[in-house]
């Protein structure tokens, strides 16, 4: 059965702020309420196709629409996260989640000291307590959750992993709204500290991860795919360290003093800037963002006179600056020579962009190489390592 009856369809064109969306709907510009806390920059583009739903008629109520759901290539991905739990219990019931056949829904929301978890179950005669998590962050055929710092889900997995030791069976399900993908793991980019955790707890918690389809009605479909989670991929890059770009927004054009460089002039827009660490990378960007502090690096002169948009972190084992500078290169409106880059052969590592980078799709494209695109192809490659071996053992 569909979630929704009378979808509407509209075209995306701006988040004013986390939980409302601007769209038109048949030319019209209507504001909608966007019940998914996500940051989804990966999903949400000029343009794109949304599905909505009138709101039931409220003297109360501001915004009389709901977005439930967006295409993306093609596919319906479900936003509203409250459903989430109507998708779970659709997949309990049917028997779709490796580990929990035979699983019976005794009450969901069911509350223990002071948290509430989503299920509790039946299995095998024990009691199991089920967290059910919403992912819509993909690329090709990997999955990662979250796509913003979660320091409640965090919290519900050391919950989990205590209940354990008190005796109780427990699990986190991670239901993927795509059915392309074939790998999840734990967003270690963007919450180094909910990876952690989930590496530390799964010997103690149950950790499962299907993906799903849905169909143009946004009704679900009867595919079910079982991720795997390659562990020894995600303890070797959940580390403090790697690259990253640091971005902030100049209003005006400017010319400002950067240390050795001299006066700079500096047109209006944004301005990406990359950067590594070898160890402490979260505590850089927080140095990057602050004002007050003694210049070092030419950003601290720029950062001096520009606000702060963003601070995008890519966790990795590999040595990734250079290569990230020339993919921005190709992708920017500008770039200021000689800026940031006196260790190495590029010719800067700051690049001017006239909108905002974190909207503009071919820069999510590229983050996304970094941050997962290479983990699919090695994930792929090892694949291909596994097949051949098994070929070989058979001849």
């Amino acid at each position: 059965m569909p979630l929704f009856e009378n979808i509407i369809h509209a075209s995306f064109i701006s988040r004013p702020n986390r939980f409302v969306i601007l769209c038109t709907i048949e030319g019209k510009a209507v504001r909608a309420y966007l019940p998914n806390p996500g940051r989804l920059w990966e999903l949400l583009f000029p343009g794109t196709r949304l599905a909505l739903v009138k709101f039931p008629p409220s003297a109360e109520r501001k915004l009389k629409y709901l977005v439930v759901a967006v295409e993306h290539s093609g596919q319906w991905i479900m936003l509203h996260t409250h459903h989430t739990n109507t998708v779970a219990r659709q997949l309990i019931e049917q028997n779709r989640i490796p580990g929990l056949e035979g699983a019976e829904i005794v009450q969901a929301e069911y509350k223990i000291g002071h948290s509430r978890f989503d299920f509790l179950l039946k299995k095998d005669n024990k009691e199991v307590l089920l967290e059910v998590k919403s992912c819509t962050l993909f690329h090709h055929t990997l999955a990662m959750f979250p796509d913003a710092i979660s320091a409640r889900a965090t919290r519900y997995l050391l919950e989990l992993q205590e209940l354990s030791h008190k005796g109780y069976t427990t699990a986190v399900l991670f239901v993927v709204h795509s059915p392309r993908m074939q790998y999840f793991m734990p967003e270690h980019h963007t919450d180094l500290e909910f990876t952690q955790t989930l590496a530390q707890v799964r010997n103690d918690v149950l950790v499962r991860a299907v993906s799903v389809e849905w169909k143009d009605d946004l009704s679900l479909g009867t595919e079910t795919r079982n991720l795997v989670i390659p562990w020894d991929l995600v303890e070797r890059e959940a580390h403090d360290s790697g690259s990253y770009i640091f971005v902030v927004r100049l209003e005006r054009d400017r010319a400002i003093e950067i240390g050795s460089m001299g006066k700079v002039k500096f047109s209006k827009g944004f301005y990406c800037y990359v950067g590594s660490a070898k160890l402490h990378l979260t505590k850089r960007l927080a140095r990057h963002q602050r004002i007050t502090k003694k210049h070092h690096w030419h950003i601290d002169y720029l950062r001096q006179e520009a606000s702060f948009h963003a601070a995008i972190a890519i966790r990795t084992t590999a040595d990734l600056e250079c290569e990230i500078a020339g993919s921005l290169e190709k992708i920017a409106d500008w770039q200021v020579k000689g800026f940031g880059c006196s260790d190495c052969q590029c010719p800067t590592h700051l690049f001017g962009m006239q909108n905002d980078p974190v909207h503009d799709k071919k820069f999510i494209e590229m983050l996304l190489e970094f941050r997962m695109g290479r983990m699919e192809k090695e994930l792929s490659e090892g694949l291909g390592r596994q097949k051949r071996i098994k070929l070989q053992n058979k001849d």
